[in-house]
């Protein structure tokens, strides 16, 4: 099977659900940004030493292709992101949280590899949040989609604190 398909030489892509939309469409612009996260937390999985931290990032990337298919998708009776997700990433969060000392100044990003890598997913979620926001508000997103870009951002925060404190 070959990479290339041609089908968008025309500046043109297609979604999960079938259309064809430009390639510079809001939502091939939000998952396109969810699948830098995924290649910034890639980054992050290689360069990390707390093993738990390795795992957790390998997890989250799991949970990134679905929520990359959640944006890829119009007007689908599927949704690959629901509360259970927001639920886990919660508890995940909260889990890191009580193991690290509490937090008395701002960090500088750059104490290791691994923690830099992380802050550069934290970054780059941050900016895919807004990018959905924009598409929020011209196309239907679930708010599911919102609540986990949200939270996303803080736990590669909370990650990089784990892989630099713990």
């Amino acid at each position: 099977m070959k990479i290339y398909t041609k089908t968008g030489d025309k500046g043109t892509t297609g979604l999960l659900t079938g259309q064809r939309v430009d390639k510079d469409n809001l939502r091939v612009e939000a998952y396109g940004n969810v699948d830098e996260i995924n290649s910034a937390l890639g980054l992050a999985r290689s360069s990390v030493v707390n093993v738990e931290v390795k795992q957790t990032i390998l997890e989250l990337q799991k949970l990134l292709m679905s929520l990359m298919a959640e944006l890829a998708s119009v007007d689908s009776q599927n949704h690959y992101i629901n509360d259970e997700h927001v639920k886990l990433i919660e508890e995940t969060i909260d889990k890191y949280d009580a193991k690290l000392p509490a937090l008395l100044h701002f960090l500088i990003p750059g104490e290791s590899l691994g923690a830099a890598a992380l802050d550069i997913a934290r970054t780059t979620a941050r900016r895919a949040e807004r990018q959905v926001i924009r598409l929020a508000k011209v196309e239907t997103v679930d708010n599911n989609v919102l609540l986990l870009l949200n939270r996303l951002s803080d736990l590669c925060f909370i990650l990089s604190r784990a892989e630099t404190e713990l």
